[in-house]
């Protein structure tokens, strides 16, 4: 079966905790601050690989999780960065964030893994931003970015991995030349991600169900799809390669669509996708429906409902190049087939090549290879790409793009939401709060300093705070006395 839809949950690594240490050795009575950087967190990146037909890996497993950044250690050893997590998608796949809920736990665990642990020398026991936190509690961080893989080796940063925590080495000032605190990391980004596929194929095959797009197939390719006498509906699309000495085509036989597939009737969403990417679309119409027990007995209204449903999906659709195959030929006579070559030629015009055809007698099979054959031309490429084997481009050499919503979390927000209780929120304020231990009060008289210097402080005394309010960043209470000077 092929799985062209899939929806995972991501979560990049979280970046390691700075160390709070100093340096601890003979003779050396006022060693300093030496806690070291914690490293980065591993980001989570989708690769395109050509060798991946399907999205059937994903239906396996829900939740990925890159590896976290290592801790800073004393005597200034910075912790590892954490290694990126590598998800393989075949060429033609889309990706959309924030398609689900955070709700229910199904988003996985925190962003952290580490416990809090107490260094060499008067380190602080610490926690990794955002571990034992529920998913449920964070909001999605993917919400409103897609991506288009195309292309073999191209890679898609998905989620980025948080970064690290600086020691209590960086924090010395002349003022301060003996910190007792240090960063925590920050938690890597995570959310749902919509993977969905769309195979990239020259010729698409389409028309109403037992219209024998399967026979036809199974014909002019090596690929074996079901083919049976009885009418029925393929479930899902199938691919073959038509070959001759000196190129190949990928010839797919998209599922039988019926009247309203563009307004989701059917399966026809699931269809018509992989019709987008097509170069030549071969309209597969029995020329004798009242013969076939097919769906309805009108050919001219057959061809009509699927041009209908095509041009309702994408308008692109109705300006792609046909060929109208005139199926299961061998049902009626040879004189009935010549005139109906010539009616629907004349209908169509030039531009539309009509040809007879019969699976079970292969006639006209030849003749529709070969304007296939022609119908969709070869891709040619710079002589400087021609010598690079990796720098092939796909069917509209389309490059991989991203699209990010516009900042809107810049700032911060002051307001009153009780009797002397008072909110800030913002995403630059509430990152401060996150990198620090709330218990450590040399660490909340540097975040009270970085609150001042932005401007949080001045905006709360404009909404009426007092000393002894309380103050609520994140959902965590502080509090602050603005009046004094840090």
């Amino acid at each position: 079966m092929l799985h062209d839809r899939a929806r995972i949950y991501v979560q990049a690594g979280a970046g390691g905790d700075g160390c709070a240490s100093f340096r601890r050795e003979a003779n050396v009575p006022r060693g300093g601050p030496d806690g070291g950087d914690g490293g980065c967190g591993g980001e989570v990146v989708l690769l395109c690989d050509d060798s991946l037909r399907d999205l059937q890996s994903f239906t396996r497993r829900t939740n990925y999780r890159a590896p976290r950044g290592g801790n800073g250690e004393g005597a200034l050893r910075h912790g590892a960065d954490g290694h990126e997590l590598v998800l393989r998608v075949p060429p033609g796949t889309q990706v959309s964030g924030g398609v689900g809920s955070l709700t229910g736990g199904r988003g996985g665990g925190a962003a952290g893994e580490g416990q809090g642990r107490r260094s060499a020398g008067e380190g602080q026991g610490r926690r990794s931003a955002g571990e034992g936190e529920p998913a449920g509690d964070r909001e999605d961080d993917l919400v409103g970015r897609r991506w288009e893989l195309l292309r073999h080796s191209q890679r898609a940063p998905v989620a980025r991995g948080g970064g690290g925590g600086r020691g209590n080495k960086r924090f010395t000032t002349p003022t301060r030349q003996a910190p007792r605190f240090a960063e925590r990391g920050l938690a890597g980004e995570q959310g749902w991600l919509e993977l969905r596929l769309k195979l990239l194929a020259d010729v698409g095959l389409v028309g109403l169900p037992n219209a024998g797009k399967s026979s036809l197939l199974a014909r002019l390719t090596r690929a074996a799809p079901k083919v049976a006498s009885y009418p029925f509906t393929t479930l899902e699309p199938v691919l073959g390669v038509l070959e001759n000495d000196e190129r190949q085509l990928v010839v797919a036989d998209i599922p039988g669509l019926i009247e309203g597939a563009s307004e989701g009737a059917g399966l026809g969403h699931e269809f018509l996708a992989h019709v987008e990417r097509t170069r030549l679309l071969v309209h597969v119409l029995d020329v004798a429906p009242e013969l076939t027990a097919a769906d309805g007995a009108d050919a001219v209204a057959n061809h009509a409902t699927i041009e209908q449903e095509l041009a309702a999906h994408d308008p692109r659709l109705a300006s792609l190049p046909r060929v109208l195959a005139l199926s299961k030929a061998d049902l009626v006579p040879p004189e009935r087939v010549r005139a109906a070559v010539v009616e629907w030629s004349e209908r169509l015009g030039p531009d539309v090549p009509v040809i007879a055809t019969s699976s079970a007698t292969r006639a006209g099979l030849a003749e529709l290879a070969g304007e296939l054959m022609r119908r969709v031309p070869a891709m040619t490429l710079p002589a400087e790409q021609q010598r690079a084997p990796q720098a092939i481009p796909g069917p509209e050499d389309l490059a991989e793009h991203m699209v990010f919503r516009p900042a809107e979390r810049t700032g911060f927000k002051v307001e009153q939401v009780g009797p002397g209780v008072f909110a800030v929120r913002g995403r630059a304020v509430e990152r401060l709060l996150a990198r620090f231990d709330v218990e450590n009060e040399d660490a909340m008289a540097h975040v009270e300093g970085r609150l001042r210097r932005l401007g949080v402080l001045r905006a709360l005394e404009a909404e009426g705070f007092q000393p002894g309010d309380e103050l609520q960043i994140a959902g965590v209470a502080l509090e602050l006395d603005p009046a004094e000077s840090w």
